[in-house]
């Protein structure tokens, strides 16, 4: 039988200006729909996985326009509730060589930020599953949504569904009047895997140390429940050229990944989603070094595709962790 998994989280209309244009002289914008956790679920979903994305859209065009991107790339939209509200958006300015990509946010009062939940049956939604994702980011943007994150947290523990956070703190995020130290630490209660780097440790559980080692074990005797923690390495040569690569800290032991050269990057929107897809994948198919290599050769194969989504197969991802078939022409 398959896994499954479930999502939490908002979704947004993505507005791009095309090839590289800025804002200031763009004339049009190219529509796509994405959000960190639907991200994830959908790259799951291509691989096979039963992943359901829990969420409030616009009861109007637009948001059954957005379920119904996420039902075609196969995510199952069983628990998608259609609310009076706003569809949030985010405008993308790609950059390119020198020049930093820019992104800004028009997500307020969004429907989701006002969903509460009260209709989601959560043990008939958890029945059955193997792991439920969470991001920080749902917290940040309502109070309403925290306590929505901590319900289902709730009932993923009474199910014994393995949870991960990517505690992913994001000031501005945070304008409700709590901060992510009032709210975060009794999340991260409920979680196993982190995907967390010092920025976040400090903002999110006021954990300050020197060495990414020493914060995953000072995170581990505070929660002794986690047993991963994750974070990528990212060098910017440029907008178009970075290095990425990944470390893994499993009770005490540490992890690294390979390396990849990206020199031509397409949009590198999603590229975390896309690796934490490929972990949660990996976490439950592979060893955990496999794990690790699946979730950063993911990562990399989104830095190729426009888009929030990682458009790739499970066949693809492990050609290039093999190193296979890397950048020939197939046919």
């Amino acid at each position: 039988m398959g896994k499954k998994v479930i999502t939490l989280g908002e979704v947004m209309m993505r507005l791009s200006t095309p090839s590289h244009e800025r804002f200031l002289q763009t004339d049009c914008y190219q529509v796509v729909y994405g959000g960190a956790e639907a991200n994830v679920a959908v790259a799951l979903a291509l691989w096979g996985v039963h992943a359901i994305h829990v969420t409030a859209m616009p009861d109007h065009d637009i948001g059954h326009a957005a379920s119904r991107y996420l039902r075609q790339t196969g995510v199952d939209t069983s628990q998608v509730y259609f609310k009076e509200g706003r569809m949030g958006l985010y405008f993308l300015e790609n950059g390119t060589m020198q020049r930093a990509s820019k992104i800004i946010y028009d997500r307020f009062d969004a429907a989701f930020s006002h969903f509460e939940g009260n209709e989601v049956d959560w043990n008939r939604v958890f029945d059955g599953a193997d792991w439920f994702h969470w991001t920080g980011i749902t917290p940040a943007l309502s109070e309403k949504a925290a306590k929505l994150t901590l319900s289902a947290l709730k009932a993923a523990q009474k199910n014994g569904v393995k949870v991960s956070a990517d505690i992913n703190y994001r000031r501005n995020l945070w304008q409700y009047g709590k901060s992510p130290l009032e709210v975060m630490p009794e999340l991260i209660e409920y979680s196993n895997v982190l995907v967390a780097g010092l920025t976040d440790f400090e903002n999110c559980m006021d954990i300050h140390e020197k060495t990414y080692e020493k914060a995953c074990e000072t995170a581990q005797q505070l929660n002794s429940q986690i047993t991963h923690v994750t974070t990528t390495h990212r060098d910017a040569v440029s907008a178009s050229h970075n290095a990425l690569s990944a470390v893994l800290w499993e009770n005490g032991k540490l992890i690294r990944s390979k390396s990849y050269e990206m020199t031509h990057i397409v949009d590198r929107i999603g590229g975390g989603d896309a690796y934490m897809a490929g972990l949660i994948y990996g976490l439950l198919h592979l060893h955990s070094q496999e794990a690790l290599e699946f979730a950063v050769a993911s990562s990399v194969l989104k830095h190729s595709i426009p888009g929030d989504a990682n458009l790739v197969s499970l066949q693809e991802v492990e050609a290039l962790v093999k190193g296979e078939n890397v950048g020939k022409l197939l046919r």
